[in-house]
Formats: C-alpha cells, structure tokens, sequence
C-alpha cells in the first residue's frame, strides 16, 4: 500500500494490516496525528522512496498488487509509477484511489502538476475507486450540474453514464471503476443512503448501506483495502464492495455506540471475522 501513514487513528495502520498477506507495503508520509486534527506533524519520506525500491529489487520482491492513496506531493506520485514500472508484472492488481477532493472541492494540496500525475496513475491502473467529487475531476465534469439530479431516479444512471468513458478509452487500462459514497435516496427507500456503483466487465452492480454517525476518517481506506484484498483472493469487485459495506457498516454502529470522534476512525477490530470468509 503507497499511502500515508498516521496515527492517532487506527484506520491506517489497520488497513495496512488488512492488505498485508497480499505482499503490499504502507509508504510516504508519517504523520503523528492524520490531516483532519487542528494540529499535526509530517514527517515527508518522499525521497525514502527510491531507496526502498533499490532494495526491494535487490531481494527480487513480487507483488500480487500494489494500492495508492493519498498522495501529498507531485513527486511522489512520480516516484509510485516508477515504482509500479519495476514491480508490476502481468499479474500484479493496480488499485488506485484517487484521493483528490470532495463535496464538490478539490483539496488544496492538489496543484496542476499533481493531478496531472494523479490522472497518469490513473490512467495505468486496473481499478480507481473515486468518490463524486473525485469522478468529475477525472472526466472533466461539472459537479453541480451532475448533483442537481440527486432526488431524480435516474441519478445513479446518469453517474454511470459519465464514468463509463473512463473503462472505453484507449488511453487507459482500467478493467473496473467503483464510484464510491453517492449520497442518494432511491425512489424505494425512506432514507438517504451512501451508494456505490461498481462498473466491471460489462455489468454495473448498485451497493448501499446505511448512514451511521456522520462522516468518519478512514472508511475509504478501509473499504479500499477490503476490495483490493478479495479481488487478489479472486473475487469480483462487487462481491468485495459488498463485503467492505457490510464490515464497516457494523463497524460504524459499534463506533457510534462509543461515541468515537469522527477524526480517530473507527472501531473495526472486533468484526475481522466478517472478513475471513
């Protein structure tokens, strides 16, 4: 796994965890507390990076696949297809999340040269799972014009219909797309729910689970690591984001039940059975 690291918070290393018999690593950024406290230290590993690589070549490391997250910096995102260039192999699962904004706003870290960078890793990848925010930068859309159709019943069509591009072009290699976290009440339901649509050979497979607490750190990270582990298992993406949806939705009840706050991730640990079969 090429992400950030931090902690408090056991969302990161615990998705490491998670990722770790599929022969993956957690690489760039230290951090003491994650991004979303008042105050942290970063400590930047970015020309650590090439110093792993060497060594990793030396030993012959292979890989069943390797996953990105957050990025903080152009050259790091430079450094990660270089690193892809010399272990990714025929057979090795290239999991991109695209972290780059969300609500509609693209973070400030995120200057040309980055997402400039960011759209090349994707453009290499096997598998992006972007939010909305994330989808429409990738397909130059417009997020407003897109979201002004949240209560039409087409809405999660119309979602599918601008990501689909992204798998059709040439200029890719993406196999499947998994938008992630769509607020949406479907015309059956009597509640809004995070939706993900999952776009994989020719079939396009609607998940939702329920909302439990608000917004929590981590639970994209999470639900990356899930999916990416069961497709390296052999399992189809949308069995993996059904498995992701189910842990971290139960993980989600138990964390609001100990009133966890939303910057220290949540309470997973006690549900990694769910995960074993």
């Amino acid at each position: 796994m090429l992400s950030d690291s931090c902690d408090p918070g056991s969302f990161r290393h615990g998705c490491a965890g998670l990722s770790s018999a599929n022969g993956s690593f957690n690489q760039s950024d230290p951090l003491e507390s994650q991004t979303g406290y008042d105050s942290y230290y970063c400590t930047d590993f970015t020309d650590k990076i090439d110093h792993y690589t060497e060594e990793w070549q030396k030993r012959g490391l292979t890989l069943d696949a390797i996953s990105t997250g957050y990025l903080g910096s152009a050259d790091q995102a430079e450094k990660i297809l270089n690193f892809c260039e010399k272990f990714r192999t025929p057979s090795t699962l290239l999991f991109v999340d695209p972290v780059m904004g969300d609500s509609g706003v693209k973070y400030d870290i995120f200057t040309p040269r980055l997402q400039q960078q960011m759209q090349k890793l994707v453009s290499h990848a096997d598998v992006i799972t972007p939010n909305l925010t994330e989808l429409c930068l990738l397909t130059h859309s417009d997020f407003a014009g897109l979201t002004k159709y949240k209560d039409e019943p087409d809405y999660l069509d119309r979602i599918a219909r601008i990501a689909a591009p992204l798998k059709e072009t040439k200029e890719t290699q993406i196999q499947t797309i998994i938008v992630t976290g769509i607020l949406y009440q479907a015309p059956s339901d009597d509640t809004v729910k995070y939706y993900n649509l999952v776009l994989e050979n020719d079939q396009i497979s609607v998940i939702s689970s329920g909302i439990h607490g608000g917004s929590y750190s981590g639970t994209g990270d999470l639900l990356s690591a899930v999916v990416c582990a069961s497709m390296v298992q052999g399992k189809s993406a949308a069995a993996g984001v059904e498995k992701a949806c189910r842990f971290i939705e139960r993980s989600l009840i138990d964390t609001v039940a100990d009133q966890i706050p939303r910057n220290d991730g949540i309470n997973f640990e006690s549900h990694l059975s769910m995960l074993l079969d």
